[in-house]
């Protein structure tokens, strides 16, 4: 196989190919060979293929009608390594799941019906469901179809573009078993207290200021010569954590993700400063967003020492990051625990084809 059907489409503040199941190899070695070829892997400047030099522009959706009941659609996220011979099926993106529903609906695989098109959408990757919502209002000849433009706007892209709701269910323990998988709200790991954590993403969360870092630098201070040292740490810390959150050795895989977490500085709830787990993050992860968020209403947790809730059982958590802010709307049960997540994101097409590998 060298050549397929795609979409290429931004969701959120990622970008990448969006296939139907149906087009690609059905054998995962097949199919991984393949996308490494679509996206030109392993080559740090992906020149050879449609990456973008960054895991945020390399990525893949992969998406079929669903056969489970109260669901429309079941999406598989892939993530390309830039320069390694990796296709992972790990983790979750909630940034990539933010074009699913117009995707789905672009294909023909759920038909409009109404101004606004609920989408449900089952996340192989970690057993969850999400629902989006995406208009779909009527053109000059009474046909429905997907629209991409509109007012919103969302930190980490330029411009505004049609609102699409996303609210995720059931998303505490998808991929660790468990929202606290040590059972603890703060563990020691390699003399860092940490919480270990996974409402939808796994992720460790630490205060910046016990790595030594302020946690208010930019993405390029974290990337440089000056951070080597606090960014060793951090990978020791995430690799002794793994068999911990019941991920086993991570040293090869996109999980966990590794947050460093500060006081507000712009009104929010909490500062982040993320590693997605080695290159640091231009803004942050839906799915991370959310768990972040979690961290921070976990009573003894670093993250709570450091962030700013608001009274009620409906909490709205804007979650700041190098170039913005992403707000998470979390809802609490009469037990304290979080029983919905919720997040507004958009999409665009930007392609539609044959890609070639």
């Amino acid at each position: 196989m060298n050549q397929t059907n795609v979409m290429w489409m931004r969701g959120g503040t990622s970008k990448g190919g969006y296939f139907l199941a149906e087009d690609l190899p059905a054998d995962e070695q097949e199919r991984a060979a393949f996308l490494l070829g679509v996206m030109g892997s392993p080559d740090p400047r992906q020149i050879d293929g449609m990456g973008g030099a960054d895991p945020l522009t390399s990525k893949v959706a992969v998406v079929k009608k669903s056969e489970r009941e109260g669901i429309d659609v079941d999406y598989l996220f892939l993530q390309v390594f830039v320069d390694q011979a990796i296709v992972t099926d790990a983790q979750n993106c909630g940034n990539i799941l933010s074009g699913v529903g117009p995707f789905a609906i672009e294909r023909g695989l759920v038909e409009p019906s109404g101004d606004e098109t609920p989408v449900a959408i089952y996340m192989e990757n970690t057993g969850q469901v999400a629902i989006a919502t995406v208009e779909t209002p009527q053109d000059e000849i009474g046909r429905r179809q997907v629209n991409y433009r509109g007012s919103a706007r969302i930190d980490g892209v330029p411009g505004t573009h049609a609102p699409i709701p996303v609210e995720f269910r059931d998303t505490a323990g998808s991929s660790c078993g468990a929202l606290l998988p040590t059972g603890n709200a703060c563990d020691e790991i390699q003399g860092v207290r940490c919480t270990l954590i996974d409402n939808g993403m796994p992720c460790i969360v630490m205060k910046a200021e016990d790595l030594g870092a302020t946690g208010y630098e930019t993405r390029e201070e974290l990337e440089g010569e000056g951070f080597a040292e606090i960014r060793a740490k951090i990978e020791q810390v995430r690799l002794a954590a793994g068999p911990l959150m019941n991920l086993g050795d991570v040293k090869e895989k996109s999980v966990p993700k590794m947050f460093l977490v500060s006081p507000p500085k712009d009104g929010g709830a909490i500062c982040t400063r993320s590693f997605i787990p080695h290159r640091a993050h231009a803004t942050i992860g839906v799915l991370a967003a959310v768990t972040v968020a979690t961290a921070s209403l976990v009573e003894g947790s670093p993250a709570s020492e450091v962030a700013v809730i608001p009274d009620g059982k409906k909490k709205t958590l804007p979650v700041e990051h190098p170039t913005g802010e992403m707000t998470c709307v979390l809802t609490m049960g009469d037990d304290g625990a979080v029983e919905s997540a919720a997040l507004l994101r958009t999409a665009r097409k930007l392609m539609d084809g044959t890609v070639f590998a």
